[in-house]
């Protein structure tokens, strides 16, 4: 008789420059929706298809930021896997290392629909497919059509597990909150108090001219 117990984990992954509110509530609804145990936060160290990044947050202050996003939250733990890896961060590589540690998890990683549509493109897409469960954020009938399309492609091409998350329709990305913040205009309930003290006393993401 197999008595192992198995743990649900979700991986909440991003550059987290600067965290936000869509981030947290995204994170809270794959927490409820798939009863996970806990969702890991897991800041990018290095990811290639940003390795022209120069005008944003160090390292150390977006690890920082998150954890004081999530401080509050019980169930969201930061985790700098990625971090304290040197050269180009892979989902794959990642994920292979967290599964060596912890066989007994079932990881759940969670994206945006634009990530799902690029996931072709990611490094060793039937790697990534094969160590965890895809959510997806979805916000409207239409876009849902157009996910369950490539649900069924991902799956036939690399046997993607893919279940669709239901999220609020909040239209947030941290490069527009970055632009908001250097022409000094608020963002204010779209970046966590905590956070945006911090953002305040570091000086981040002011222009230098």
């Amino acid at each position: 008789m197999n008595s192992e117990i198995r743990h649900r984990i979700g991986i909440m992954g991003g550059t987290f420059d600067p965290i936000h509110i869509g981030h947290l509530i995204l994170a809270e609804c794959a927490y409820e929706q798939f009863q996970l145990e806990s969702v890991l936060f897991l800041p990018s160290g290095n990811p290639p298809h940003k390795k022209h990044r120069h005008d944003g947050a160090s390292d150390q202050e977006r690890l920082d930021m998150t954890a004081l996003a999530i401080r509050d939250n019980p169930h969201f733990t930061l985790d700098c896997e990625e971090m304290l890896r040197n050269g180009f961060t892979y989902t794959c590589e990642t994920l292979r290392l967290m599964k060596e540690k912890h066989p007994d998890t079932d990881y759940y990683f969670i994206m945006g629909a634009d990530s799902l549509m690029s996931f072709d493109s990611w490094k060793h897409p039937e790697l990534i497919s094969a160590s965890c469960i895809l959510l997806v954020a979805v916000r409207d009938q239409l876009e849902t059509e157009k996910m369950q399309e490539k649900m069924k492609e991902l799956h036939a091409k690399f046997g993607s597990r893919i279940f669709l998350l239901g999220t609020p329709n909040l239209d947030i990305s941290s490069t527009k909150l970055r632009e908001c913040l250097r022409q000094k205009r608020s963002v204010r309930y779209f970046v966590p108090d905590p956070v945006l003290d911090y953002i305040k006393i570091k000086q981040i993401y002011q222009d230098t001219e």
